[in-house]
Order: structure tokens, then sequence, then C-alpha cells
């Protein structure tokens, strides 16, 4: 596993960190892609946003509040799952 040493950066009121193209390749990243980031056991792990088409008929609105109501109740959902 190659290993890259970046300087957190100021950029406006936030900081962010450069990558270089020969890791973007790897991953298929490419500028104007989103990420997804997320801290678990401490780090940060960086992955490619998957893409998702709906299917015909399927309101990306409607889409967007099924999610917020699994993310709101997931403890109960899973509780579920275990009945």
């Amino acid at each position: 596993m190659e290993q890259f040493e970046r300087k957190v950066t100021k950029i406006g009121n936030s900081f962010g960190i450069t990558l270089p193209i020969e890791l973007l390749k790897q991953v298929g990243l490419a500028q104007g892609d989103d990420v997804q980031v997320e801290v678990k056991d401490g780090k940060i792990v960086l992955r490619k946003k998957e893409q998702i088409t709906l299917p015909e008929g399927v309101d990306a609105e409607f889409m967007d509040i099924l999610n917020d109501v699994i993310k709101e109740h997931d403890k109960a959902f899973k509780g579920l799952v275990n009945r």
C-alpha cells in the first residue's frame, strides 16, 4: 500500500488537503466527483460516493425524506431485524 504525506491547508473558512493525481486514478476519482467522509475508529475514511439511478416514477425528494426517516429511526429498525 502506497503512503502519501500531505499538509492540512486553510481554504477560505475551511481546511483541506490535496491528493496526488496518481492516487485519484487508483481509486477512480476525478475533479468534481462527490465523496463520502466518515470517522471510523478515530480515522478519516474517504470514499467515492455511489451514484444511484432511481427507477422511473420514483421521486428523488421522496427518497431523501425516506433516507432521513431511516437515519432517525435506525436503532429501532435494527432492533426489529432480530425479532
